[in-house]
């Protein structure tokens, strides 16, 4: 696809609860900043914004990147749910990779309220609830927030499918709260034990309150280029995007009556597919992974959508430990959203960032040995599926 793009510049703010955070265009400054000082780059030097963001008015991009510097930039509003984030990334890196600009930002922020995944997504016209109502015959909903009620939903057919112990999911939740107690960036920096975990109260079976990701305020960005640009300043072997993908809903999500594929099953598979046949690469070449764990469920879901276990297999990647340090892949390395947190806009920028920091051996405590390939999974229902292989030669 075009020019090769590079990541030179990553950075976030720490995740925070909602009332704790700055205000959006605060935190968003805070992130790009921290991104253009990663990349040694002053912002007059950037052709182009995207900048992503779920609840907010239409140009809350400008709001902004205006305290950046009034450049006349265009500066790009996007807004695909969960996967905003990634989606901002997709576009900027098809700037570059098209000839249009040289240096460009991405940028996501969002500032949540408390009880944001229940009151939020009250609405009929979201695409959240019209996709809950749509599959409410399949498992009989309860009063839980809709994502909540589909993401468990889902993770009961898989259960039923596979025979898949409750304390299966409450170890992938164990398992992400381990790895950010090494995170400074993370929401979340206290160990939970599994048993800890299935006492928290139940929000949908088999999910309990600590696996479910939490209403979070945060930003982040990274500064993407193309080799010629980063060749003019100085920078060599940046880490860069090796290929990169995104899918939307099938038939399938809706018409086989299956909760797996309503929430992206189908979409992380075929897209993980284009990924891996752009690359030239495939699961087993891949050191660590932050993939999309807004609910337990869809992280054991991911594993197998993405290849790195077979189908069924789950259950036992987790029990043989190849899901995290001295395993097979390392996954969300950043504790993920289920510890880190997910304001929504900011997600696929995040999980970048942290890749980014792999690759390049600046992760402290947390770093992957050896991390040469990485893997994103960014999910929004409604849908998209956005999936990026980055790569450090």
């Amino acid at each position: 696809m075009g020019r090769r793009v590079n990541v030179i510049g990553v950075g976030m703010t720490k995740f925070q609860k909602p009332g704790a955070s700055d205000e959006y265009n605060v935190m968003a400054v805070k992130a790009a900043k921290a991104a253009l000082e990663d990349a040694k780059v002053s912002y007059p030097e950037v052709e182009q914004a995207f900048v992503g963001y779920v609840f907010g008015d239409s140009t809350c991009g400008q709001r902004a990147v205006y305290e950046l510097g009034l450049t006349g930039i265009p500066v790009f509003n996007v807004n695909n749910n969960c996967s905003t984030g990634s989606t901002a990334l997709m576009l900027a890196r098809q700037a570059v990779a098209g000839g249009m600009a040289e240096c460009v930002l991405a940028l996501g922020f969002e500032k949540m309220e408390k009880g944001a995944l229940g009151s939020k997504y009250t609405d009929r016209t979201n695409p959240l609830e019209w996709q809950a109502g749509l599959m409410s015959k399949v498992q009989g909903f309860n009063q839980a927030p809709p994502a909540a009620q589909m993401f468990g939903g889902a993770g009961r057919e898989y259960r039923w499918k596979y025979g898949t112990k409750r304390e299966t999911f409450a170890k992938v939740s164990a398992k992400a709260r381990k790895h950010a107690a090494n995170n400074p960036y993370a929401l979340f920096n206290d160990v939970l034990s599994v048993e800890e975990i299935m006492a928290s109260p139940e929000v949908f079976d088999p999910l309990t309150r600590y696996q479910c990701c939490p209403p979070t305020c945060g930003a982040a960005a990274a500064i993407l280029c193309s080799d010629e640009f980063a060749k003019k300043h100085g920078i060599t072997k940046p880490v860069y995007i090796a290929a990169q993908a995104m899918t939307t809903d099938y038939e399938s999500s809706f018409k086989e009556d299956s909760m797996i594929k309503m929430v992206g099953y189908d979409m992380a598979k075929a897209c993980a597919k284009k990924v891996y046949d752009e690359a030239s690469l495939g699961p087993e070449d891949v050191d660590v992974v932050e993939l999309h764990d807004c609910f337990t469920a869809n992280e054991i879901l991911t594993y197998e959508a993405l290849g790195l276990c077979p189908e069924g297999g789950a259950e036992k990647f987790i029990e043989d430990g190849d899901n995290t340090y001295g395993g097979k892949f390392v996954t969300n390395p950043s504790g993920g959203l289920l510890s880190k947190g997910h304001p929504l806009g900011a997600t696929g920028l995040a999980q970048c960032t942290e890749l980014v920091w792999q690759l390049r051996g600046n992760s402290d405590k947390r770093q992957v040995d050896g991390a040469k390939v990485a893997l994103q999974h960014n999910l929004g229902l409604g849908g998209a599926c956005v999936i990026t292989m980055y790569r450090a030669d």
